[in-house]
């Protein structure tokens, strides 16, 4: 079985086709929160210290960080994302236990963020354009980290399945060339969004279906991307999660502070018999039993998790020396 290894400083998150679908906390990001990009460029951390809690309480298994703040100041994210993702990684990794996803555009970003992070990070991202295949995952196999492989590349994101299934296997091979193996590469197939496109569930789930048999690789994807410009994204959410966990998706960087989205995960979980003895299902019913009496579902995660009822989803390792 393919499995992809993450770690903190005390905890390991195993992504795999026999393990619990991974949940990676999608809420520490600037794009499109005007608020959070002002706060940071301010040295205002306290809606990233928000976010971290309470996405681990809601059930993230590991936080995506994403430094991508274009400044008024200074413009040039190469100058400034560096720093930005070094302070970031460092307060988040103070504040919970979960492994990290270090996300960006910027090599130096990167780079700066693998230099600080604790344990085995996922990075987020490579492509299969060249430039990019040339720059990342050399750093990949310089710290031994897992990366994000994602299906696009010089010429850009195909609506063809079969044009983003071979672009995969292009960075899958590229990355056997630097010593990287399979299973620390997980490829992001490229959810379209269906409003635009009516096939795009259709094309995602086959997609991951073959990159599962024919490359053994794990897979991701940004779960809100399907339900983009259309209304009830939550309740399209919903349904999409168990369909792609059912096609062999291992993992995807969403809200987790969405109970319906959160539901419909648990429940795949518990008939694909990744919940053993359907114990996190039984501790998820509780929190849902308060949230639907009136508790907002953070608050209840809150509750459960500090009741000793968040468990189960992770090991712990002593940080390899």
């Amino acid at each position: 079985m393919t499995r992809t290894i993450l770690e903190s400083k005390s905890q390991t998150v195993t992504i795999g086709f026999d393990q619990p679908f991974c949940v990676i906390g999608e809420r520490i990001n600037p794009t499109g929160r005007k608020k959070l990009a002002a706060e940071l460029e301010a040295g205002d951390f306290s809606t990233v210290e928000k976010d971290a809690l309470e996405q681990v309480a809601c059930g993230a298994m590991v936080l995506d960080v994403n430094a991508g703040v274009v400044y008024n100041s200074n413009p040039n994210p190469n100058e400034t994302e560096p720093p930005l993702m070094r302070q970031m990684i460092q307060l988040v990794q103070g504040l919970v236990e979960v492994p990290l996803v270090i996300d960006s555009s910027v090599p130096g970003a990167l780079e700066a963020g693998l230099e600080v992070a604790q344990g085995r990070p996922l990075v987020n991202s490579v492509t299969g354009e060249e430039e990019r295949l040339e720059s990342i995952l050399p750093l990949v196999k310089k710290y031994n980290v897992p990366v994000v492989a994602i299906s696009n590349d010089d010429t850009g994101i195909s609506e063809d399945p079969n044009v983003r299934f071979d672009v995969a296997k292009k960075i899958v091979e590229r990355a056997a060339d630097h010593g990287i193996p399979a299973h620390d590469i997980v490829v992001d197939p490229l959810v379209m969004p269906i409003g635009a496109m009516a096939t795009a569930g259709q094309q995602v789930f086959a997609l991951v279906r073959r990159l599962r048999e024919e490359l053994g690789v794990n897979t991701t994807c940004g779960a809100s991307n399907v339900s983009f410009g259309l209304p009830n994204r939550h309740g399209l959410g919903a349904a999409f999660l168990p369909m792609a966990i059912t096609a062999g998706m291992t993992s995807a960087i969403m809200n987790p502070i969405r109970p319906q989205e959160m539901e419909a995960i648990r429940a795949a979980n518990l008939l694909m018999n990744n919940d053993a003895n359907g114990s996190e299902w039984i501790k998820f019913a509780r929190v849902m039993d308060a949230h639907k009496a009136g508790t907002p579902f953070a608050e209840a995660s809150q509750a459960a998790a500090a009741a000793g009822s968040g468990g189960g989803r992770s090991g712990r390792r002593r940080r390899r020396g």
